[in-house]
């Protein structure tokens, strides 16, 4: 069986119509975002049956890739292997963030070899990218793709299936990074996650992940309009918007991110749109106050802080100070006092003293803000961090990591505790048979729908709810269907 496969490659001028996965794409007659086309003929005869499985480390940006790599080899006749099946392929989908992100990937690695012997084993993402040596000596691994050459992951996986033989491995170095591998899937989750950016400009002094990802770079606005009316078609309702710099769109194609958001939030069918992340000084007055009065776009942030000593954010160059910052949670609060906001905190980087860290909590701790992600600081070799003085115990990341868990878990309570006993629309998702329903809020809060009352017909469904008390775990708010 002949199957033929398309990827947006790299940035030239096209025109008319092109297939995307096997569907049609229109693109406008003069568009300044380009796209290689790049036709394969794949004899899918020889994966016809053949069992995979997945595995992802990292990002929802890593999960949605994961989760389109999933989807173009189902075209090509594979199918998902079930819990305790032999595999025939896996595909591992890498973090590098931090070190213990590597040791983490290493970890997967000799599992999924070890679980499931002979097979066809796949290791891309940013763990391929940036080490790829340290992959090829972990026997059992057959083909690594870095983060260019996994927009063409079917074509290469084509060439190696029927001649496995020794490790193959393709990277290019991070300036020739410029394929943009597009996604928009699901997997077995019941939100949408599309990838409308990759790569990073930004630089910041402890990161590696604009070596692992590329330079910033994105495709039209009109081609994620299309996927976005796609996953409607297959009965979408919520959309996540994932990227590495997301509020960087539009360096490629002269277009804007509020753009983006403006035609996005035209197609009716899709109910909820979220963001996963937005870097503070690429947060504009004008999106804020079009997101506020928006029909989809929920009143949900994510925004990165890493630290809110002023100087710690120079030491790492971020492009704003803890002023910026402050004033982007007012304007957000202000436009959208139900807004959940979620940030970003690393601890115990180079350079963060003892009275560094103490300006970060009480920055944090004075503004109205529903979560921490907190991280603390991990040695990455190559970046700029390495020649910055004062480096912070393991004792003592742990103690501040503890504190700003602790500030995060009360924030969170608090925030939950202003809706009990309010009506709000949940989308609820798929749950296990005799499992207790979850979904969200449109400012995210998680709610728990009891098995006992709990239906299958409910998932993917937006249902009001009235919101109770608190779940025996506190990680959600109980609700009644109303």
């Amino acid at each position: 069986m002949l199957n033929f496969a398309y990827f947006l490659h790299s940035f030239i001028k096209c025109e008319k119509k092109a297939l995307l996965y096997g569907k049609s794409l229109p693109l406008p007659n003069e568009t300044r975002t380009p796209i290689i086309l790049i036709y394969i003929m794949i004899d899918s005869s020889a994966f016809q049956g053949k069992r995979a499985v997945y595995y992802t480390l990292g990002c929802k940006l890593n999960f949605s890739e994961t989760s389109t790599f999933g989807k173009m080899l189902e075209e090509l006749g594979m199918v998902t292997a079930k819990k305790g099946e032999q595999a025939d392929l896996c595909l591992i989908n890498t973090c590098s963030v931090t070190d213990v992100a590597d040791h983490k990937c290493r970890q997967i690695i000799h599992r999924m070899v070890r679980r499931h012997p002979g097979a066809f084993v796949v290791v891309t993402g940013c763990y391929a990218q940036l080490k790829p040596d340290a992959i090829e000596r972990i026997d059992g691994v057959n083909l690594i793709l870095g983060s260019n050459e996994k927009a063409t992951l079917v074509q290469h996986l084509a060439d190696a299936w029927t001649n496995p033989g020794e490790t193959r491995s393709f990277t290019l170095p991070t300036k020739d990074i410029k394929s943009f591998a597009p996604s928009c899937s699901r997997g077995n989750r019941t939100r949408y996650f599309l990838k409308v950016q990759d790569g990073c400009d930004y630089f910041c002094t402890y990161c590696t992940i604009p070596y692992a990802r590329g330079f910033s770079r994105n495709p039209s606005i009109a081609s994620l309009v299309q996927q976005a009316r796609q996953a409607a078609a297959e009965g979408g309702k919520e959309i996540v918007l994932t990227g590495v710099n997301i509020g960087d769109f539009g360096k490629t194609t002269g277009e804007s991110f509020l753009d983006l958001v403006k035609a996005l939030d035209g197609i009716e069918e899709i109910k909820r749109y979220r963001i996963s992340s937005l870097e503070p000084d690429l947060i504009s007055q004008e999106l804020i106050d079009y997101c506020a009065s928006s029909r989809a776009f929920m009143p949900h942030f994510h925004i990165p802080l890493q630290s809110g000593s002023d100087a710690v954010l120079q030491l790492m160059h971020r492009h704003y100070d803890s002023r910026l910052f402050a004033d982007k949670i007012y304007a957000v609060k202000a436009a959208m006092p139900d807004a959940f906001i979620g940030v970003d905190v690393m601890v115990g980087c180079r350079g963060e003293t003892a009275e560094r860290f103490e300006e970060s909590y009480a920055l944090l701790d004075g503004l109205e803000v529903s979560q921490l992600h907190v991280f603390p600081y991990s040695e990455r070799p190559g970046t700029q961090a390495l020649k910055i003085p004062h480096v912070v115990s393991d004792a003592e990341k742990r103690a501040r990591s503890a504190r700003m868990l602790s500030l995060s878990a009360e924030k969170t309570r608090n925030f939950y505790t202003r809706y009990q006993s309010a009506e709000a629309e949940v989308l609820f998702e798929r749950a296990t048979r005799g499992r207790a329903m979850h979904g969200f809020t449109a400012n995210y809060i998680r709610v728990e729908l009891p098995a006992s009352v709990a239906r299958e017909e409910y998932d993917n469904q937006l249902l009001r709810v009235r919101l109770g008390d608190f779940n025996r775990d506190g990680s959600a708010l109980l609700c009644q269907i109303l």
